[in-house]
Formats: C-alpha cells, structure tokens, sequence
C-alpha cells in the first residue's frame, strides 16, 4: 500500500515560472512522442510536471450536460452534507433557479452545516442586495469577488470558477453558473426548452474534491473571508477509478500552464479532439496546435456557437475560421440552443471539463478552475454527447465560408483585432 500526503496549497505555486521546454508551443512535442499516447504512463507524469498539482487516483465521475440534472444532483449533495458546503459562482441570480440553491443551502445552514458562498461582484450584478443580505440572515457566510468599490484597480480581474464542494469528498464543476437559463432543477420550474442553454457540468466523488476546496479557499481569502483550515490529504494510491487534476488559473498563477497542459492534451492524441468552446477567440498558438494535430492525421473538430449571447466574441472567433478550416480542422455551429459549455475530449479517454473559454480574458484576468479526467467510460460518454450535438449543428465548409459578404469578412477582421479587449 503505497501512501501520498499532499499539503493544501494552491497549485502552480504564485510567481512560477514554466520551463521553456513545458511551454505550449514545445510541449506537443513531446507528447507526440510517447509510444502510447494519452494512456502511457509518462504523459500523466508529464502534466504533473507541468502545473505541479497532483493526479488524484481513485474518483468516481458523473457527466451531466442538462441542467435540470445538473443542479438536482447539487441540491441533493448540499442536502446530504454533514459538515461544510462551499459554493463558487460568477453568476450567482436571484431568479427562480436562485432561489431554489438558495433555499438547499439555507437547509443545510440550518441543522449546523458550515455554508459559504463566493460569487464574483461583476458577474453577479444584477443580483438584487436584499437576496445576499437574506442568505446571510438564514446563517450562510457571503462573499463578494472583487467590488468595483472600493476595488476598482482590481476591477478587469473577475472570479469565472463554478464550484461546489460538499465534505470535501465530493465536488462539481463546468460551465453553469446558478441562473435559470442553465436550465434549473426541478424544484425551481426553471429551465424551459426554449430557453435552456447548452453547458455541460461534471460531479467527482474522491480524493480530487479536496483539491477543489483548496482552489476555494483562495479565492474566499481573497475576497475577505475568514481563511479555512485545510489539513494535509493523506491517500492511498490505487488503480481503480477516474483519475483527476485540477487544472486552476488567476491573474499571476497557472495561466502558462493550463495553455500547456491543453497543448500537451493535444499533442498525444492519436486519433480524435474533439472541442466544445463558447467564446472562442484563441491566440495564433492555439490555432498552430490545431491545425498541426489535424495536418498529422488526427480528427479535430471544434463546436462553437452559432446563436450566441456574445456577438462581437463570435465574430473574433470567425476571424481565425479560415485559418483552421485550410490545416484541416472541421468547425461545427451549434444551432439547437445557445452554448455555454467548455470541454474537451481526446481519443475518449481524456476529458477536460470547466470555466474556461479559448479567448484573452480567460487566459489572463480571470480565475478559472477546470478538470482533467483520464477515464475511458466518461471520455465515451463524452464522445456521445458531442456526437449529439453535432447533430443539431451546422458545419463551415471552406467553399462557403470564403463566400462570405463583406460585411461579415470586415467584422470578423474587427473583432479579431479587437479579441483582447473583450
């Protein structure tokens, strides 16, 4: 019986520097180069080697891309905690699906559990005072991210994390914010068809909630809470079950690394990435990995928005379509619904799910928190729902899309130029 003992700090450490040969336009390299892809040993060794965070054995992992589903299994977690409930959101409403989180925490706080919630000041704005005030009367502790006041120098840097943790021992994260357009639970009689965005959301049960309790308790440290007492997590090594890292960034930590594990994820695949993104408007890097993973035989295909909430940030992203499209690189536009999720799944074995979009604001002002997951039952699962997906999508073949009027040829240049502002 082989034990590890990690102790509970923030992983890539503040202030680090990435080894030129780990940076993202290196690494690809050198996962191209493992006889067994994704599944040989010395690519998990070299995503520790990376972001330095540990690959956590031993978890059990549920996918859920509906957000009735979704936010039913959060109710039920908050509901069954013993000890302690940490909530992270950028969006944080005080609609019906609110209302519903609100009153399972509010249970929870009322039979001795240990509830905090952080939500970011920006993204939650339009949240009403009376609805922080009434959770913190019902013995919830509350945080707000970042205030323009008195914080205003710190105003571009904005909390984008969707996090639960229930006990330490079980955690949720992706793409939905606690609002009704994700698609509520039951109990809110949110979540109307027409209405329901596409996001996808994960729950992991195990050691790797641990390490998503310490990702928060930086953040609620930040945002003024009382800093939380973490004690070291002492594991046994195994076999069995998903194995899990956490990939997490803020302005002066992680951001290289994250850009390079995606590289690197990329870069030992061997026949499939398959990309779901919201706002996609990637750096030339991220076009280059791509397109050169497509030119070498691998199937790639991205799935973007076609109705989006975001017009300009589409336009940016369609400012790199022809780029991708002439290395080989299948675009999709999904047209169900608009699409908020962020994932990524290689060869259905590795799984990225989480906060963060391909564009400038995730990469260098926002704190994101996302999941590696090697695992090849959720990587089929995940597989399958692209799959689904793309049957209610459009594709952008090259013919077309260099058909394009004017008009949208000078707003995509536009946007494109204008990609690290938005």
């Amino acid at each position: 019986m082989k034990l590890r003992r990690w102790r509970p700090v923030v992983r890539p450490r503040p202030g680090r520097r990435l080894p030129r040969i780990f940076r993202a336009r290196r690494v690809g390299r050198l996962a191209a180069a493992f006889p067994e892809g994704l599944r040989d040993p010395a690519f998990a060794h070299l995503l520790h080697r990376i972001d330095e965070s540990p690959i956590h054995s031993g978890n059990r992992a549920r996918l859920f891309v509906r957000g009735s589903d979704a936010f039913t299994a959060m109710e039920g977690a908050i509901a069954g905690a013993e000890r302690e409930v940490l909530l992270e959101s950028y969006i944080f409403k005080d609609d019906a699906t609110g209302q519903a989180v609100l009153e399972a925490l509010a249970t929870a706080a009322g039979r001795g559990v240990e509830v905090r919630v952080l939500a970011d000041a920006i993204g939650s704005a339009g949240t009403k005072r009376e609805f922080w005030r009434l959770m913190r009367r019902r013995g919830i502790e509350v945080k707000l991210f970042n205030p323009l006041v008195p914080f205003l120098w710190y105003g571009p840097f904005r909390d984008h994390r969707k996090i639960l943790v229930v006990d330490r021992q079980r955690a949720f994260t992706g793409g939905m914010n606690i609002g009704e357009e994700y698609g509520g639970s039951s109990r809110s009689g949110a979540g109307s068809p027409d209405r329901t965005w596409r996001d996808t959301h994960v729950c992991v049960a195990g050691p790797v909630a641990w390490e998503m309790a310490v990702v928060f308790a930086e953040g609620w440290a930040h945002a003024g809470g009382t800093p939380l007492v973490l004690s070291p997590l002492v594991v046994e090594q195994t076999e069995e079950g998903a194995r899990a890292l956490v990939l997490d960034s803020r302005p002066g930590r992680g951001y290289a690394e994250s850009a390079s594990v995606l590289a690197a994820i990329v870069g030992a695949a061997r026949r499939r990435v398959w990309l779901t993104n919201a706002y996609f408007a990637p750096a030339r890097t991220a076009l280059d990995i791509l397109g050169a993973a497509a030119r070498r035989g691998v199937d790639v295909r991205l799935l973007l928005q076609g109705r989006s909430d975001a017009p300009l940030v589409r336009h940016a992203g369609h400012g790199c379509y022809r780029r991708l499209l002439r290395r080989g690189v299948r675009i999709f536009e999904y047209q169900a619904a608009v699409l908020h999720a962020k994932t990524m799944v290689a060869d259905a074995y590795v799984s990225v799910i989480g906060s963060s979009n391909l564009d400038f604001r995730s990469f260098q002002f926002n704190g994101e928190c996302n999941l590696v997951l090697f695992d090849g039952t959720l990587g089929a699962e995940m597989e399958e729902a692209f799959a689904a997906d793309l049957e209610q999508s459009e594709e952008i073949l090259l013919p077309a899309w260099r058909a394009r009027g004017p008009l949208h040829r000078l707003g995509d240049r536009v946007a494109r130029q204008l990609s690290p502002l938005l």
